[in-house]
């Protein structure tokens, strides 16, 4: 695709990069064919190739308007189109630079504004965020169904964590939202690990992953956000922790973009790029060790939902599905499991009307093949697809943690096995 940038365009930090991804675009238009907004809608432009020719079309000086920033908006950053792409389109990062432009070209309304502000505000902050839940729990029955339905009734207390004591050390994102709406998904997971002879250790100066505050017109507070969180980790990094572990699959796909955001940053260009390079979702830390050890019992029947940011972003499809059938569960078939949720961190909050469409159709799918329990890998998608009130939806560590044999941890202590 040929381009003419404007002096405005040229600019930009990362001009050179948009004008890159934008010539390697060949509008071939096999993107479309797996873009959910696009399959929804049939416009042009909520698609892929067509976002790429309205941002194309801002950076070489043409007007822009709240039209254009619509079609970007209902963008779910699933990246789907990455995957199905043959050219290798880095879609993503042209879309956050196309939004960064745009949102100093066109402002929003102000209710637009506040809710975005009220967003950044409340969702990074554990505190904050608990202490709003508990009271939106308080009166979810009076609330419309729409709002309280994103409210959950029931919330499993966190277990209690193993302490510290196998030589192998991992650093564990905590997150923001995923604190208070399923505590016990990073306990379980600490639990399991310890079971296989790894600890986890905290880094309580750590926090919101930053992709909230990203994605939601605030890019600088997000790096800032991911700047606090490489400081926090950096000196248990270097004590010989060897990976930090996400369980939500969104936080994981942003961090592990650390060294490439932070590429330019010569105070931390190369820690964030070191950063990177050891973030593991929980399935790439559990899948070269012996799980078959735990002896779990599996005795439930798992329709599995894999992220977009699991599929897409890490490019990890299958690895949960595979992990699973190791533990000897029965997966349903999933028809259409490439398609997104309708989750996408904040979208189903400023894109309600799509993303309850997506979900329906989403949750459709998954329970097309009578599963007892719907499985997932990131905190939003399991509270979107939960809010339908339909099949029960679960983090997947949580279910093979609570199905291990409690006697397994003592059987591995007594043989020494797992810290040999």
């Amino acid at each position: 695709m040929q381009t003419n940038l404007s002096d405005e365009a040229r600019a930009l930090t990362r001009a050179e990069e948009a004008e890159t991804i934008l010539r390697t675009c060949v509008h071939c238009g096999f993107c479309n064919a797996t873009c959910p907004t696009y399959q929804l809608l049939g416009n042009e432009l909520d698609g892929p190739r067509g976002r790429i020719y309205l941002i194309k079309q801002m950076m070489e000086g043409q007007p822009v308007s709240d039209k254009t920033q619509l079609h970007l908006d209902r963008c779910l950053t699933c990246r789907n189109c990455e995957t199905t792409c043959p050219s290798g389109v880095k879609y993503h990062a042209l879309l956050d630079i196309g939004r960064g432009m745009l949102n100093e070209r066109v402002e929003r309304p102000l209710a637009e504004r506040a809710l975005r502000a009220a967003l950044r505000h409340v969702v990074p902050r554990p505190r904050t965020f608990g202490a709003l839940l508990k009271a939106g729990q308080i009166v979810r029955p009076t609330l419309p169904k729409a709002i309280g339905n994103k409210i959950p009734q029931n919330i499993a207390d966190a277990g209690e964590r193993p302490p510290a004591r196998h030589p192998r050390r991992m650093l564990i994102l905590e997150g923001c939202a995923q604190q208070s709406l399923s505590p016990n998904t990073n306990a379980a997971a600490a639990r399991v690990l310890d079971r296989l002879g790894i600890s986890i250790e905290n880094a309580r100066e750590a926090g919101c992953c930053g992709a909230t505050d990203y994605h939601l017109d605030a890019q600088q507070a997000g790096l800032d956000r991911a700047r606090r969180n490489i400081d926090a980790w950096w000196p248990k990094v270097r004590a010989g922790a060897e990976a930090i572990v996400q369980t939500a699959s969104g936080c994981g796909a942003f961090v592990k973009e650390y060294g490439e955001l932070l590429r330019d940053d010569p105070a931390y260009a190369e820690r964030a790029r070191h950063i990177s390079s050891i973030a593991r979702d929980l399935v790439e830390v559990l899948t070269p060790e012996p799980v078959e050890r735990l002896r779990i019992a599996a005795n439930k029947r798992i329709a599995f939902h894999c992220p977009c940011t699991l599929q897409h972003a890490q490019r990890l499809g299958g690895a949960v599905e595979a992990l699973l059938s190791r533990l000897g569960f029965d997966l349903a078939n999933v028809p259409d499991a490439h398609l997104c949720c309708g989750s996408s961190g904040t979208y189903s909050i400023t894109q309600p009307a799509l993303a309850r469409q997506l979900r329906d159709n989403k949750l459709d799918a998954l329970e097309s093949d009578k599963p007892d329990v719907i499985a997932t890998a990131n905190i939003g998608c399991q509270m979107h697809l939960g809010g339908a009130g339909r099949t029960s939806v679960r983090h997947w560590i949580e279910i093979v943690d609570s199905l291990v044999k409690a006697d397994v941890a003592s059987d591995a202590e007594e043989s020494g096995s797992f810290d040999a």
